[in-house]
């Protein structure tokens, strides 16, 4: 009889990822899973390697040395279309939007459907407001509005829904929420929810600490180009988060363990 109790791999695990630019050893030994239905959030100061462990994931760089496993099975990612063809896309930070294009022509841009030698137009306008309405989007007023008139939470939004129409498993987003006002922002954290509630696997690099707090349902901590703890939500806070990107570990965690208490000082049984 099958053994039901066969862990279920994580849809991408990185093990001792390494990557060195001449003398720059950017990334030592990463060790990563990224679960699927679920929003990892990856933390770290600046220049902690979360951007070089992020185009290792998309494909534009090749790490050294390491392994990455997709579902279960070992793979290489050469090209960003390596990464695309697993189900893996990535949403910078400058979204690669044209703003002289309108929300249909941006999200099939450079993939394109055709019938007939000419482009299916009805067919991309619905697929674009399928997507767009199945992640939740409301505020958008037309498919066909120009991308230069959106605010900046509307923009990251039609990014976000473009790489879902192609059918991606992990969304990886590079400071999504940067830049933005407070109801944009919680536009955004609401779309990114979204995502996983719909079974993607999300990977949020942010340097908005509360941001991570909102959303995340693990928290990856990066430092000097390591990862150096990775946890579920519920056993992190803010504090913990700042004395692991700044130290490594988290002298509140030790005090609070050493007195027999939780982070709230309440007795531990």
């Amino acid at each position: 009889m099958p053994d039901d109790t066969t862990e279920v791999p994580p849809l991408l695990r990185l093990r001792g990822v390494s990557k060195s630019f001449g003398p720059v050893q950017a990334l030592t030994g990463v060790d990563l899973d990224v679960p699927g239905g679920a929003v990892t959030a990856l933390a770290g100061d600046n220049g902690a390697g979360k951007s070089t462990l992020i185009k290792c994931i998309a494909g534009i760089h090749a790490p050294d040395q390491g392994e990455m496993f997709w579902e279960g099975v070992r793979v290489h990612l050469h090209t960003p279309a390596d990464a695309a063809a697993l189900g893996i896309q990535t949403v910078y930070q400058d979204l690669a939007l044209c703003d002289n294009l309108d929300i249909v022509q941006n999200m099939f841009l450079g993939r394109e459907r055709v019938r007939r030698g000419q482009l299916d137009d009805v067919s991309m306008e619905q697929a674009a407001a399928a997507t767009l309405t199945d992640l939740a989007v409301t505020t958008v007023r037309s498919v066909r509005q120009q991308v230069a008139s959106l605010s900046g939470g509307q923009r990251q939004s039609v990014a976000i829904a473009k790489a879902v129409l192609w059918e991606s498993k992990l969304v990886v987003m590079d400071e999504p929420t940067a830049a933005l006002g407070v109801a944009q922002t919680r536009m955004v954290l609401d779309l990114v929810r979204t995502l996983a509630r719909r079974g993607h696997a999300v990977l949020l690099i942010s340097h908005n600490l509360v941001d991570v707090m909102a959303v995340s349902d693990q928290v990856a901590v990066m430092r000097h180009g390591r990862v150096v703890d990775v946890r579920p939500r519920d056993r992190i806070d803010e504090r913990i988060l700042v004395d692991l990107m700044t130290t490594g570990t988290s002298d509140r965690e030790v005090s609070a363990n050493a007195r027999g208490t939780d982070l709230e000082g309440r007795v531990v049984p």
